[in-house]
């Protein structure tokens, strides 16, 4: 898959010199901080990191492996998080651009085109692509970054709360999750507007 995404990214660098991407992890999740990352990839041939894809499509174990293929071959790379808080107070949609922005100030360069997945953000030379991290190479290793970085979080909250099961769901509203709300009631690292149903139950 990764061919097909570097020419699309070679494409931009025809017009512009260098091309960086942002995508964001964990906006669907009940409990954690949105994590958000922003890369600029070489697109040399010798330089492509093999097997990068949109980071929903690779298992666990392989994109711990990526991760670390992208850091090390990477321009440069930024990763932010915007907490559960922060999400309650602006809406997930807000966090998430704060994050990307905060991981575009981050670069130690900037690139010629930003490509930025879905969303629109207030940047020159900036171009938002829907589904983005499975169409482009750098937004897809953003992807990856900002999903290992997410999950590496959760799965420490994992120890800290204990029960909750994070380490396997991520956050996200499993039933087990669900169950856990249930049996133990919220943490503190939930959102409390994505469980305000369960919230108004317990008034």
């Amino acid at each position: 898959m990764a061919d097909s995404l570097v020419e699309f990214d070679r494409e931009y660098q025809k017009k512009y010199r260098s091309v960086g991407g942002t995508d964001e992890a964990g906006r669907g999740p009940l409990a954690g901080p949105v994590c958000c990352a922003a890369v600029i990839m070489p697109l040399d041939a010798e330089k492509i990191v093999p097997g990068v894809d949109d980071s929903k499509k690779i298992p666990e174990k392989k994109r711990e492996i990526l991760y670390e293929s992208i850091i090390k071959n990477a321009v440069c790379y930024g990763v932010a998080f915007v907490t559960h808080s922060e999400i309650d107070e602006i809406n997930i949609l807000n966090a998430s651009k704060k994050g990307m922005l905060a991981c575009y100030n981050s670069l130690a360069e900037k690139p010629g085109i930003f490509l930025i997945d879905a969303v629109k953000l207030d940047l020159q030379n900036s171009e938002s692509i829907i589904k983005g991290d499975a169409k482009s190479y750098n937004i897809a290793c953003a992807s990856i970054l900002a999903k290992v970085s997410r999950d590496r979080l959760m799965r420490g909250y994992d120890a800290t709360y204990p029960g909750y099961g994070f380490a396997r769901h991520k956050g996200y509203g499993t039933a087990a999750h669900y169950a856990a709300i249930e049996k133990f009631g919220i943490t503190p690292i939930h959102r409390k507007t994505f469980l305000k149903n369960i919230l108004k139950k317990d008034d």
